[in-house]
C-alpha cells in the first residue's frame, strides 16, 4: 500500500513522541499553516490510512491521545536507547560497527518540517555524546581503527566540537603516528582560527605541545 504524505508525517511524528501526544497538538504541529478545522481534517485522513497499514493497526488512539501501536518496532528508538546507555557510562551498553552506523545517521535529513528542528538538535547532541563515549571505549580496548572512525563520525556531526578531535589525536599518539596527531591538531586549530577566532583548549594543546617544539 502506498502511504500518503500525511500518514508518513503522522507516523514519523508519533515515532518521535513515544509517550503519545494529544490529537490537537499533533494536528497543530503537523499542519501549522492550516486552520484548526483543516488541520483536524488532515489528521483524520492521515489516521484513517495509518490505521490500515499492514494486518494490524499502526496507531493507537485513547482519550484523544495518539501513539504508535506497541506492536511496532522502531529502529530509532533502539538507537536512542543505546545512545543514552553509552552517554550515561552504562557498562552494558552495546558497541560495534552497526551502532556507529546508526549513530552516524541524521534524523530525516530530507525533511524540512518545523516540528523536526528541536528533535534533530536533541538527536545530534545525544549521538555526539554517545559516539564520543564509544570512541573512548574502543580506545581503551586498543581498537584504534574503530576508535578513530567513531571519533571522525562525531566530527562530521559538529566539526567545531573539540572532544572528538582530541580523541582522534590521542588515538594517533597511541599508535605512534606522531605526524598524523600533529596534522589533526593543526587542522583543527586552523578551523577554529578561521571560523571562530579562538584556539583549542590547553588540554588539547598539551597533547602535542612537546611534539611541535624544535
Amino acid at each position: 500500500m502506498t502511504v500518503s504524505t500525511g500518514a508518513q508525517r503522522l507516523l514519523a511524528f508519533l515515532a518521535l513522541h513515544r509517550e503519545g501526544t494529544h490529537r490537537r497538538q499533533a494536528a497543530a504541529q503537523l499542519w501549522p499553516d492550516c486552520t484548526n478545522c483543516r488541520a483536524a481534517a488532515n489528521l483524520r485522513s492521515a489516521l484513517c490510512q495509518g490505521r490500515r497499514l499492514g494486518t494490524t493497526p499502526a496507531i493507537d488512539s485513547t482519550d484523544h491521545i495518539l501513539a504508535l501501536a506497541p506492536s511496532l518496532s522502531v529502529d530509532f528508538h533502539d538507537a536512542c536507547d543505546a545512545a543514552h546507555r553509552l552517554a550515561s557510562g552504562d557498562s552494558t551498553a552495546p558497541d560495534g560497527d552497526r551502532l556507529v552506523t546508526d549513530l552516524s545517521q541524521a534524523l530525516l535529513p530530507s525533511w524540512d518540517e518545523e516540528w523536526l528542528v528541536l528533535d534533530r538538535e536533541r538527536w545530534d547532541q545525544l549521538r555526539l555524546y554517545a559516539l564520543e563515549a564509544l570512541a573512548q571505549r574502543f580506545q581503551a580496548e586498543g581498537r584504534h581503527l574503530s576508535a578513530l572512525q567513531t571519533s571522525l563520525a562525531a566530527v562530521s556531526i559538529d566539526p567545531f566540537r573539540e572532544t572528538p578531535h582530541r580523541i582522534a589525536v590521542e588515538v594517533h599518539l597511541a599508535e605512534g603516528n606522531v605526524a598524523c596527531a600533529v596534522k589533526r591538531y593543526q587542522e583543527y586549530r586552523r578551523l577554529l582560527q578561521v571560523e571562530l577566532k579562538v584556539a583549542p583548549s590547553p588540554r588539547m594543546t598539551r597533547l602535542v605541545r612537546d611534539l611541535t617544539r624544535t
